[in-house]
């Protein structure tokens, strides 16, 4: 290469940032959309094979942004700041979606929240229950994750559950949580886990809307279904 010479990927950051300039993501594909992420991310060289390598290792977009920073780091060629970075966008999107959620004016049916949860829990790896606490008017007022690994009585009681309500003077919460299988189907513990909190909310005044559970790009409502 002569000194008037541009490196190869200097060409294609340019031409693939001009491309979402023009037309957004909605032509790129899912390695295409890395290779653009890894441009702000890494500087001097061609991120389209990093790209690559991502998707092998993780299977697809979502699953690239679902990985552990430890994770990421795995894949040759991405270090700690390039993970961090990735995780970035992720929560990014899950803030997004919670301020989208937070700006509606009732809470009341599962797709009104079911993008928010779906960011906040869906590709992780072990299960969370996350709560979305609820004002007197039905906006949400937070969002708080109160227990990981198995979601069962044991691991998380009712007790606590409304304990965490009071705590954030909530009028109503919906339960949160994620199946890792990516079946969203409910199991028996999940509706008598439900049915014990909202009996436990109601002696104290407070109204549990619904159980929502994630799976892979899908989600169950208990309610919805009739399970509560």
């Amino acid at each position: 290469m002569t000194p008037k010479e541009k490196p190869s990927y200097l060409g294609h950051r340019e031409r693939i940032r001009s491309k979402f300039a023009e037309g957004g993501l909605t032509p790129f594909l899912d390695h295409e959309v890395l290779e653009l992420l890894l441009t702000y991310a890494i500087a001097r060289r061609d991120t389209k094979p990093l790209a690559w390598a991502l998707i092998k290792r993780f299977g697809s977009l979502s699953g690239v942004l679902d990985a552990s920073a430890v994770e990421l780091q795995s894949v040759k060629g991405i270090g700690s700041s390039t993970a961090v970075f990735i995780k970035l966008i992720r929560d990014i999107f899950k803030r997004y979606s919670l301020e989208t959620v937070r700006e509606s004016v009732v809470i009341r049916t599962p797709d009104q929240v079911a993008e928010y949860c779906k960011a906040s829990l869906e590709g992780l790896s072990e299960e969370c229950l996350e709560l979305i606490y609820l004002s007197v008017r039905n906006t949400v007022t937070k969002t708080e994750i109160v227990a990981t690994g198995l979601i069962d009585r044991v691991s998380v009681s009712p007790r606590k559950i409304v304990e965490c309500a009071l705590n954030a003077k909530a009028a109503a919460i919906i339960l949160v949580h994620n199946h890792p299988s990516g079946d969203a189907t409910p199991s028996l513990e999940d509706i008598l886990l439900t049915r014990e909190v909202v009996e436990a909310a109601r002696l104290l005044g407070i109204s549990v809307y619904d159980h929502i559970i994630v799976g892979k790009g899908t989600h169950y409502s208990l309610k919805a279904n009739g399970k509560i």
